[in-house]
């Protein structure tokens, strides 16, 4: 029995020898005490959590080499590799985990929409739920700071730049022809429905270094990654109607949507101020297909579509109005993949191609041109650590461009190029902690139409001063090649450039946002040329220059109030520019100094209605009087734009819906067109530049049949 207590005892002494004791102190990077961490030894049961002073003490069996694994809400998990039998207690440092909510991100120049962005200024159904906008991504975005309502043209114009001076891209990739066919002073619109887009970010300016060839901006979509169920849609509407399905099985699902418009209905009960031999007449087809593969996502993108018109314009300078007949055929494709190709590296690459025909006959003279263009892009980021990222990869785009002119009863006249563009770029991600976080980027591109290779520095960052409060910094160089109407005619032209300078202060909390931002571009090698318009025998140069410098206001609120969701956007610009066939530097005629936008959007439930209303303020834009001494002296009147929209849910998934644009059918004018020489008595005659007609008044039915029956299009119109 002896013997037996004696092995007992040293069987327990063994084992209370065989236990060691692992002590610490857990901190922040402010040295404060973490309080309930959780540490273990990783693999096995042994550990436990950090006391009110972040002090942790626990006893283990384990021996040899060990991974010791802290963690707590909030904070980045930290493993350290220790050796049992040589651990002494020592004070561990938990960093801030940059993935949370409240860590500060680089906003400067940028607006998000999507549900994954930390900063949402606009959701993606904003886009299409703005009074006045009519579906078009583009009507939409010019309700925010930084925009001009250009009416005569329909584009996007930001900061100071033309329309051509913003770069789309839908999952990454470049659309070359993003709005569809018009005639001069006819506005466009976009080519896109928004329906197939979740994710949209609009940069007014510093984007970047993976994108470029833009002057002031890009516009990126992403297409919807997996739809949510079996659906189908249906749409009349007095201007046409609408067909969408979606298809979704386990790894796959395939999108599509057509419509048919024809405006030859509704102009004939609605008076036009436009003179219409045939109204436009479109039909156009979007289709998405998605496949998952092994850790990345496929997408194919397709979309074309075929317009026609026929109108006669006024000109001045006759007394017989101009016919001008346009037929228009496009079509854009796009693949792309995005995916893990190690734990640590993601992959995406895409590559697209457009193709646009413009068949026109202009007073019995025929013009017609094709436009081919192709990007590919590939494109790597490799997280190095939780703080630290790096992007990189490279572009390739091709644009071939031709056109042909014939006059009545005369010879024809061609013209054209071929560009070869190639880039390279890097940009480094990094957060030091969550209220410092940094972008460093460089491009380098060479065009073979410009014959050379510039290098473009980016920087952008932002510092959190306080919950819920950042400002962020950015500069940037971007370089552009010149216009296709001049590229057509010369090939002895250079880049034109210019640098971005932005200042931005961000407040966002509980559904409250405001942002203001300053900014400052500087316009070099502009291109001049010497006739009053670009023709084949212009002298053409890149000795032009500008600036452009303003702020910009954005409060957004839908907390406030309940069932209340409104914005108010103001900029003020001043910018000049000496290019084109300018005389001396002036405001260009697309810039209107004092911009303002009110959105709201009110849900009655009672009426079992989203009422809408946008209210577009521009105060008067330049042009120039020959009748005048001096050059671009003169202002049009301030632009008004008062519009309403009612979508009434008849059933859960069947909605009436009514718009009224320009309610308050304000004359609106954008300009004056002047006859090339003086009458007799030595005066210049003038033609207004107007709005197609007082008001567009649109009314639409929309039915949607899905698998749980309750899914319908309200947040969509």
């Amino acid at each position: 029995m002896k013997t037996i207590l004696t092995l007992l005892i040293t069987c327990i002494t063994f084992v209370s020898f065989s236990q060691t004791t692992l002590k610490g102190k857990i901190i922040d990077e402010q040295k404060n005490p973490i309080i309930g961490a959780n540490v273990f030894l990783k693999g096995t049961y042994d550990g436990t959590i950090s006391d009110e002073n972040g002090d942790f003490s626990f006893e283990t069996k384990a021996t040899g080499s060990q991974i010791l694994q802290l963690s707590f809400l909030s904070y980045e998990t930290s493993k350290i590799e220790i050796t049992i039998e040589n651990y002494k207690p020592k004070t561990y440092i938990l960093k801030d985990d940059l993935n949370t909510l409240d860590a500060v991100v680089v906003s400067a120049g940028t607006f998000k929409a999507g549900d994954n962005s930390k900063v949402t200024a606009l959701k993606p159904l904003d886009i299409v739920t703005t009074a006045g906008s009519a579906g078009n991504i583009i009507g939409a975005l010019q309700t925010l700071p930084g925009t001009q309502t250009v009416g005569e043209s329909g584009r996007l114009f930001v900061r100071g730049g033309e329309s051509n001076e913003t770069q789309t891209y839908i999952d990454g990739i470049r659309v070359a022809q993003p709005y569809g066919a018009t005639a001069n002073n006819v506005p466009t619109r976009g080519r896109f429905s928004p329906f197939l887009f979740d994710g949209i970010t609009f940069s007014t300016g510093g984007y970047s270094a993976e994108y470029g060839n833009a002057l002031s901006s890009v516009l990126l979509m992403n297409t919807i990654d997996e739809p949510l169920q079996n659906e189908t849609d249906i749409s009349i509407m007095t201007v046409g109607a609408g067909l969408g399905k979606t298809k979704k099985w386990e790894n796959s699902s395939l999108t599509f949507n057509t419509s048919y418009i024809n405006l030859a209905p509704y102009q004939a009960i609605i008076p036009q101020n436009f003179d219409w031999n045939k109204p436009v007449e479109a039909f156009s087809g979007e289709s998405i297909f998605r496949t998952k593969i092994k850790k990345g996502l496929l997408k194919v993108y397709a979309a074309f579509d075929k317009t026609n018109f026929d109108i006669n314009q006024e000109d001045v300078n006759f007394e017989d109005k101009i016919r001008v007949d346009v037929t228009n055929n496009n079509f854009y494709l796009n693949s792309s993949f995005v995916g893990y190709i190690a734990e640590n590296t993601k992959l995406q690459t895409g590559l697209s191609y457009g193709y646009s025909q413009n068949k026109i006959d202009i007073a019995n003279d025929k013009v017609g041109n094709n436009e081919r263009s192709l990007h590919y892009k590939l494109k790597f980021t490799q997280f190095l650590t939780n703080r630290i990222k790096l992007n990189f990869g490279g572009d390739y785009f091709h644009t071939n461009f031709d056109e042909s002119f014939q006059a009545n009863q005369a010879n024809s006249f061609f013209s054209g190029y071929d560009n070869n563009l190639g880039a390279m770029f890097a940009e480094s991600e990094i957060f030091f902690s969550k209220k410092l976080a940094m972008n460093v980027g460089l491009r380098g591109s060479n065009a073979s139409i410009v014959g050379d290779f510039v290098i473009e520095p980016r920087i952008s960052m932002a510092y959190k001063i306080a919950d819920n409060n950042q400002v962020s910094l950015a500069y940037g160089t971007f370089n552009q090649t010149p216009n296709q109407s001049y590229l057509k005619y010369t090939s002895n032209l250079n880049y034109e450039n210019t640098s971005h300078y932005i200042l931005n202060y961000m407040y966002n909390k509980d559904k409250r946002m405001f942002r203001a931002e300053a900014y400052y571009k500087d316009y070099n090698d502009l291109v001049k040329y010497s006739t009053s318009t670009a023709q084949f025998n212009s002298n053409y140069t890149n000795s032009g220059y500008g600036f452009a410098k303003g702020i910009d206001l954005f409060w957004r609120d839908n907390k406030s109030i309940k069932n209340l969701d409104y914005w108010v956007s103001y900029s003020i610009i001043d910018s000049k520019r000496d290019y084109k066939n300018y005389e001396t530097s002036v405001t260009p005629s697309f810039i209107a100094k004092h911009n303002f936008s009110l959105v709201t959007k009110y849900w009655v439930d009672k009426l079992k209605s989203q009422i809408s209303g946008t209210y577009s303020y521009n105060s008067g834009r330049p042009y120039d009087n020959p009748n005048s001494v001096k050059f671009m002296n003169e202002k049009t009147k301030s632009y008004h734009n008062l519009s309403f929209s009612w979508a009434y849910l008849l059933s859960q998934q069947k909605i009436l819906f009514v718009s009224v644009s320009n309610a308050l059918g304000t004359n609106n004018v954008f300009g004056y067109n002047y006859a090339n020489s003086p009458d007799a008595n030595g005066q210049f005659k003038s033609q207004a530049i107007t709005q197609p007609a007082s008001r567009f008044i649109f009314v639409g039915f929309f039915w949607t049949i899905s698998d749980n029956k309750k899914t319908n299009n309200l947040d969509n119109l």
